[in-house]
């Protein structure tokens, strides 16, 4: 046998970082009883994963870390390393889905996935391919939390930021617009909602809206 024929059959490994431990064990269950993989390591964040001597060329992610890194920031990590990115989700932060759908990341899986979707997923990822994305587009489509409100780019950085707490005339200070501006994006963004059967009038309402759709982070606890 050559000695690239042996490199080839070589087993691909897979690192975890997740926070908790149960979630690395049960993918480590999984890639020791799926063909052409083996379990590198688990580690809590991105920073611990890194180091010199690349020993992972999958790394499966949580989404949502206790560090407030972000999915991008952490992929970016991960591909300069020479790592490939598999994210696994809850789906209960449409924010960070969106920001994870934005990056390099292979694919997105739910932690809630069959045994063995997610044993195809690891597999076909840790070869550096992309993993079908019909089940998560999907979800995206039939859960009511992620299914957003048609706004302009304009209007969503408008409903942020006046969702924060700034008052109309703040917000058209910090966009460079007039505060009527800013009361005709809130009029448009109200009637949307309304249209969708999603009550938006007060600004606890816009506030709540934004988090469901993914245009504000959701708040972390603890």
């Amino acid at each position: 046998m050559s000695s690239e024929t042996e490199l080839v059959a070589q087993p691909k490994r897979v690192a975890v970082v997740d926070d908790h431990e149960l979630v690395a064990m049960a993918v480590q269950a999984i890639v020791d009883d799926t063909p052409g993989l083996v379990f590198a390591r688990h580690e809590t964040s991105m920073k611990s994963l890194i180091r010199p001597g690349q020993d992972a060329d999958l790394v499966v992610l949580d989404l949502s870390l206790p560090d407030e890194s972000t999915p991008d920031e952490n992929v970016q990590a991960a591909v300069a390393w020479g790592a490939s990115v598999l994210f696994l989700t809850a789906a209960e932060n449409p924010f960070l889905v969106r920001a994870a759908s934005q990056t390099a990341a292979l694919g997105i899986m739910r932690k809630s996935a069959p045994r063995e979707v997610l044993s195809a997923a690891l597999l076909a990822a840790a070869q550096g391919e992309c993993v079908p994305t019909t089940e998560w587009a999907s979800a995206l489509d039939t859960d009511p939390i992620l299914r957003s409100a048609p706004l302009s780019a304009r209007e969503r950085e408008v409903l942020s930021l006046y969702a924060l707490g700034l008052g109309a005339r703040e917000v058209g200070e910090m966009l460079f617009v007039s505060e009527n501006t800013v009361n005709d994006h809130l009029r448009r963004i109200r009637s949307v909602y309304h249209q969708l059967g999603r009550p938006a009038a007060t600004k606890v309402e816009l506030y709540r809206r934004s988090l469901e759709d993914g245009f504000l982070p959701t708040p972390r606890h603890g």
